[in-house]
Formats: C-alpha cells, structure tokens, sequence
C-alpha cells in the first residue's frame, strides 16, 4: 500500500493531459519522479494511471535513482525506431481531432459522414500526410483515453413539472398498501415480437460453423403473426404473469391480463386481499385517459370484490415502471438468440425464465378477440365507480367494486381507446 492515499482519479486526469506532449524520455522522467515520490506502491498507481506496464515504471525509477543526465537524445543507443508520434509532430493532435466529439458537428470534418473505424481513421491520416497503419492507431486512441461505447440511452424529453411530486405519490401509495399486505403489481405490454423463423437478437451455444437458420428477412408483413405479450409484475411477491396474445393490444386486453393474474396467481398469494394497486404508464392500452380501460377495471373490481387503485407514471418515464427491469428484461435475456417459431415457444421461454433471486413467472396463451375502435360514452365515463384523487386525478384513481354514490366532480379528460 502507498505510504499515504492516493487520489486515482485526480492522478489519472494529471497522466491523461500530460503525457500526449511528452516524447519517450520525458514520459518515463515524469513517471519514475512521480512513482518515488509517492513511496511505497507508487510505482503500481502511476502504472494503473499512466496506463503503461508496471515494468516500464519500474525501469523509470531505477534510471531516475541512477541519475538522468540532460541531453537532447530520446531513446537509449539501440532501443529501436522513436516512437509515431516523436517521429511524426502532430499526429496525436491530428488523430484527436478527427475522433474528437466536437468535431462530429462540424460539416468540413472529413470523417464527418462516416464511420470512424481504425482503417478509415489511419487511412484519413495518410492523406494528411502521416505514416502509420490501422493497429497503432487503435494503439493511440486506446494512449488517449478514448474506448467504443454505444449512445446511452439516458436524456429524457421535456419533464412534466409534476414529475417529481407524482413519483413521490406513488412511492406512498406503494408503501401504504404493501404496509397493509394488500398486493401492489406493475403491468405493460412488451414489445410486439414476430412470429416465425425469424432471427433474434442475441447469441447462444451452437456447435462451431452450424448456426440456426433463419429468414434472411423480416420486413413488416401484415400476413406475419404476431406475439402480443403483456405483463403483470407482483412487486411484494416478486413474481410475474405474461399472457400472450395473437390480437389488439387494447384496454380489454390489458385488463384480462391483471384478470388472469388474479385467478391464477394474485387471489391465493393474497387470500385476505381487498384492495389492489395498480402502477402503469401513461400510455398504450393502459393509457390513463383511456376510457376502456377504466371500464374494464370497473367490471374487475366487481367480480372480484377488489377496490383497484391506479397511479399512472407521469409522461415520457416508461423507463421506471418496474416490470421493465425486473422482469421484461430477464425474459429478453432468455430467449435471446433463438427464433420464436410460435406462440407457444414464446409462452414456453417465458414460463421458463428465472433469475438468481427467486423471480418466477407464469405464462399463458390468450386466444380472445379484442377489436379496435370501442366507443365509451360520456355516460357510460360517468357512471363507472371511480374515485378520483385530488392530487392529480387525471394520473390518480380508485375503481370501487359497488357504483354507490360516485364521486365524478373532478372527472378529467379521457379517450374512448
């Protein structure tokens, strides 16, 4: 260990601004002073920061204990060439400023329009007039700090100023029926998946040169079945139901789904049950101004006695419904790579997809019609046994099992979908 902490992150930012001006006889000057100044472990901290070989360091440190003279040599008699970018000033500058970010905006970047591989980038150097081939450019980005990562996913759209405050409502609305031992489940539709010999994403184990063969195509094709999966997440419970369905992805449906939950899973996990919460998105079939779905929770409610509660995530937060990673995600994971021939190999993969802590999910077809384009009427909107919350009724509502005296005085605009 250092003879005291050493701040990796601060060292690492010193290397990474210095090194690219420094030539070979520099660089270990600065490498072998900094490593025996910081004692014991030194020479393992500046090679993890410098990103050279702990070798390399170490040899710096013995020249630096010998004593370095001043001289205008670079290299020792007989180490070889000098390095690319001693022999040829400006090549470090000009590759980074070919693969730098900023440059991508900037319409007279030669790579501008194209991908930035090592070929293309050492071929756009010769032209400039460097030496050097596609190998040590990798070498020299690898020098630079720079790796290939792939666009994050992470920059959400315009917020709802609401945002915040509706996550808190419903973490409490969580709490507040979990605390009672009522059930609390997440729900959506995955994506429509094809149905056939279709390639996958993903990879599996097949034997070397023998991979399954697939459609070499799957251009959209309303002849093409289609996959409709929708989920129900129990989040106490830690347990999932996927049916699949062959028809609309619509109010009805989703709600069948939470039906076939219930009688399947939901009513012997929670024998005393009297209320559910429900969480979804804003959208889709379980849109919060959808009037069918309203419906069809009106109807669930009475059969099975339950008052559902429903708390929407506010717009453009899909991403945090939990039945997106906690499940949708595993189940993407298990069929990866293989083609999903049929409706029962999907029910199959999903059935069978676990994790390590304990998830297990239950899968069925539904084979039901589900037709577009019902109509619910201002009327029928009306009289459904809906309770909305004052706090933001339009994301925020409880269906009640009897229609006794509703309470429609902040009723909010909904669809007919």
């Amino acid at each position: 260990m250092p003879d005291f902490v050493v701040d990796e992150i601060a060292l690492e930012e010193l290397f990474s601004g210095v090194m690219p001006h420094l030539d070979e006889r520099q660089r270990r000057i600065v490498t072998g002073n900094i490593a025996i100044s910081l004692g014991r472990g030194g020479i393992t901290a500046v090679a993890a920061a410098a990103k050279m070989s702990r070798s390399t360091v170490q040899t710096a440190v013995g020249q630096i204990d010998k004593g370095i003279e001043v001289t205008s040599r670079v290299r020792e008699p007989g180490a070889g060439p000098k390095l690319l970018i001693d022999s040829q000033p400006g090549l470090l500058q000009a590759l980074d400023d070919l693969v730098d970010p900023d440059s991508r905006g900037d319409p007279m970047c030669p790579l501008r329009w194209t991908s930035k591989s090592t070929r293309n980038l050492a071929g756009e150097l010769c032209e400039q007039g460097y030496e050097i081939s596609y190998g040590s450019v990798y070498n020299l980005l690898v020098q630079m700090g720079y790796s290939m990562q792939a666009p994050a996913k992470e920059l959400e759209g315009k917020q709802h100023p609401e945002r915040n405050a509706q996550f808190d409502y419903l973490k409490e609305q969580i709490r507040s029926h979990m605390s009672k031992s009522q059930p609390v489940i997440s729900v959506d539709c995955k994506k429509k998946e094809l149905v056939g010999n279709h390639a996958n994403g993903g990879t599996e184990w097949q034997h070397k040169g023998q991979p399954q063969k697939v459609a070499d195509h799957d251009f959209p094709d309303p002849e093409v079945p289609k996959a409709v999966p929708y989920g129900v997440y129990d989040v106490g419970a830690n347990e999932g139901w996927v049916s699949v369905g062959d028809d609309g992805d619509t109010g009805a449906f989703a709600v069948n789904t939470i039906r076939q939950w219930w009688s399947k899973m939901g009513s012997a996990a929670y024998p005393n049950a009297t209320e559910l919460l429900v969480t979804a998105d804003a959208g889709g079939s379980n849109a919060a101004r959808s009037r069918l779905w309203k419906r069809e929770l009106a109807d669930l409610a009475r059969e099975t006695g339950l008052a559902i509660t429903v708390c929407h995530l506010p717009p453009g937060t899909s991403k945090w419904n939990k039945i997106e990673h906690r499940l949708f995600s595993h189940i993407s994971m298990n069929w990866r790579g293989r083609p999903l021939t049929d409706h029962q190999t999907i029910v199959d993969l999903i059935a069978n997809t676990t994790t390590k802590k304990g998830l297990k999910v239950n899968a069925a077809l539904d084979e039901g019609s589900y037709p577009r384009g019902i109509k619910i009427t201002d009327a029928e909107l009306k009289a459904l046994p809906i309770d909305y919350h004052e706090f933001h009724g339009e994301w925020n509502y409880s269906v009640r099992p009897t229609p006794e005296t509703t309470n429609n005085s902040c009723t909010p605009s909904v669809s007919n979908k």
